[in-house]
């Protein structure tokens, strides 16, 4: 019996829910099943800067930050991936290292009292 493939949106969803209440950094690997269809997923997963890879089993990584650091918010990840699975381009996503209880880093060296004061407040939120 043929079972429709989950959309990319929802497993994203699934994923990010499965994660530990502290995640700070996830990385998910990408398939598409069509890879005909490679160059115009390709068009969309920029958008998250999503790294292709080469001779492997799957397409794309996707690194997504939960608050900060060089990643996709998980909000445009999952936007991304609504729009593949709007344009109905079907795969499936993998959950391949999470990263959790990391503090952001912030040089305050130089910077005015006010500067660390907001900066302080923002985080405390």
């Amino acid at each position: 019996m043929y079972v429709s493939p989950v959309p990319l949106a929802d497993a994203f969803d699934r994923i990010i829910a499965s994660l530990p209440p502290d995640w700070t950094q996830a990385e998910i690997d990408l398939r598409i099943f069509d890879e005909e269809r490679y160059v115009e997923a390709a068009t969309f997963v920029v958008e998250i800067n999503a790294q292709p890879y080469s001779r492997h089993d799957w397409h794309w990584r996707i690194r997504v930050a939960r608050e900060f650091g060089h990643a996709a918010a998980p909000e445009t990840a999952r936007g991304t991936l609504s729009v593949l699975d709007d344009a109905g381009i079907e795969g499936e996503l993998e959950l391949r290292e999470v990263r959790s209880g990391r503090v952001e880093v912030v040089q305050m060296w130089g910077r005015p009292e006010s500067v660390r004061q907001e900066f302080r407040r923002r985080r405390a939120q």
